[in-house]
């Protein structure tokens, strides 16, 4: 995922205090205190399901 675009929701504001995401055939998500720390990676169907609950 090191050429993957990493984003952040806008509603965030500019603490650093959020959750990225890169999206593709496999979904990264990370903690933006701690990038290099890791990140999960879950399948696109997955993600959705997330985003499904979420709503």
């Amino acid at each position: 995922m090191s050429a993957t675009v990493w984003r952040k929701s806008s509603y965030s504001g500019h603490e650093g205090s959020c959750v990225e995401v890169a999206l593709g055939p496999v979904v990264g998500v990370r903690d933006t205190k701690a990038r290099r720390s890791g990140r999960l990676t879950v399948s696109a169907a997955a993600w959705r399901g997330v985003l499904d609950r979420l709503r």
